[in-house]
């Protein structure tokens, strides 16, 4: 095996490791949340790759998530439209009862 007689200086060291640089790393955009992302990896942000869940877990959220958002939103457009209709049905009926009197 070849064994180095003398010791290497700094800058001949120096000169030979001029041309190790460092190179920024390839990023993308997130499809579904649109994070910068480092290529071929999963979005930290969404846990996504590719546009697709990448969990199990996700997976299963992802594909009752649409119904689920369906079914809340017009129970909450219902809530808010039935109050103001109660308030109203009340003030007909103290009108009624005083017309009555």
């Amino acid at each position: 095996m070849a064994v180095p007689k003398k010791r290497t200086g700094h800058s001949a060291q120096g000169s030979r490791r001029a041309n190790w640089k460092a190179t920024k790393p390839e990023t993308t955009k997130c499809p579904n949340c649109g994070e910068t992302v480092l290529t071929h990896t999963v979005c930290t942000a969404c846990g996504t790759y590719k546009g697709q869940p990448v969990k199990l877990a996700d997976k299963a959220a992802a594909a009752t998530a649409p119904a689920k958002k369906s079914a809340k939103k017009p129970a909450k457009k219902a809530a808010k439209t039935e109050e103001p209709k109660v308030e109203e049905v009340k003030a007909e009926e103290t009108v009624e009862e005083k017309t009555e009197e």
